[in-house]
């Protein structure tokens, strides 16, 4: 799943799938509760704004990116000792208006949630 995930990501115009991905962690990074001595709280719900060709190019390639950027995710969470606010998801969207043409990622807290449900 990792190299699906990167072989995919790489079809973002220039830049590399690393990139996208240490911004994802340093969301929840930057995010983390720290509730107790053993328990950190992190949020559980993630978008990810692509720019809309890349998202289509993404989707004519029948790109599985939420999946791939979730199972990236849960693996740093696991490595933090990182508790989830609620089921883990990662979504990703076109946007007319990302940064630079790059990419925008958000976080928030959702008791339910289903990557293809949420909207930011």
């Amino acid at each position: 799943m990792e190299r699906f995930g990167a072989s995919l990501l790489a079809q973002f115009r220039h830049k590399e799938p690393v990139e996208l991905l240490a911004a994802l962690r340093r969301e929840c990074d930057d995010h983390a509760v720290v509730c107790s001595e053993s328990l950190v709280v992190v949020p559980n719900a993630y978008g990810v704004e692509l720019p809309e060709a890349v998202h289509q190019e993404l989707e004519r390639n029948g790109g599985r990116v939420d999946q791939a950027l979730t199972d990236s995710l849960l693996r740093h969470g696991e490595s933090r000792g990182y508790a989830w606010a609620g089921p883990l998801a990662v979504h990703v969207t076109k946007s007319p208006s990302v940064p630079n043409g790059r990419y925008r990622v958000t976080s928030r807290v959702m008791r339910h949630v289903r990557a293809e449900s949420f909207h930011h």
